[in-house]
Formats: structure tokens, C-alpha cells, sequence
């Protein structure tokens, strides 16, 4: 699979049934040479007027099962969430 599919594919957290949106970049570690995190703009501050302040990074162990259409992950929301 490459990464653009990756891309496309809608993020939906298992905990709380409700959808993140689409990975935007993703986290890799060179040493390692594996993906470590998906990155999904977070919620927008007023009625998507300005841009995402926050961002969710989702660690790749919390990814659940990836299919055709979407990615169940399993994450505490406020604790994935980072400011840029």
C-alpha cells in the first residue's frame, strides 16, 4: 500500500464512533525505516473559516484495522492532539 492510498482513506476512532477526517502526512522514523504515526488536521476553531490550529497525531499502534474505505483506530482524542 502506498502512502497516497493511506491518504484517502477516512480515520474513524473506534472509542467515540466518530470520524477524524483524512491523514494529511504521516510520522516515519528513519532509523527504523517504518511509519510510526498518521497526522489528521484537527477540529477547526470557527465553522472551518480559519485553519486547523491543532493537529491529531495518531500513533500506529493505535490503528485497529485498515480496510478498502476507511481506518479504525483506538485513541484518546485529547491526549493524540498537538498544537502546530
Amino acid at each position: 500500500m502506498r502512502i497516497c492510498e493511506l491518504k484517502q482513506k477516512e480515520i474513524i476512532n473506534t472509542c467515540t464512533c466518530k470520524s477524524l477526517g483524512c491523514a494529511t502526512d504521516v510520522e516515519f522514523d528513519c532509523c527504523c525505516s517504518r511509519l510510526t504515526a498518521l497526522v489528521v488536521p484537527g477540529p477547526c476553531r470557527f465553522c472551518s473559516f480559519f485553519c486547523h490550529e491543532n493537529e491529531y497525531v495518531i500513533p500506529w499502534e493505535c490503528i485497529r484495522q485498515i480496510g478498502e474505505d476507511i481506518i479504525l483506530v483506538e485513541i484518546q482524542e485529547d491526549k493524540c492532539l498537538r498544537k502546530q
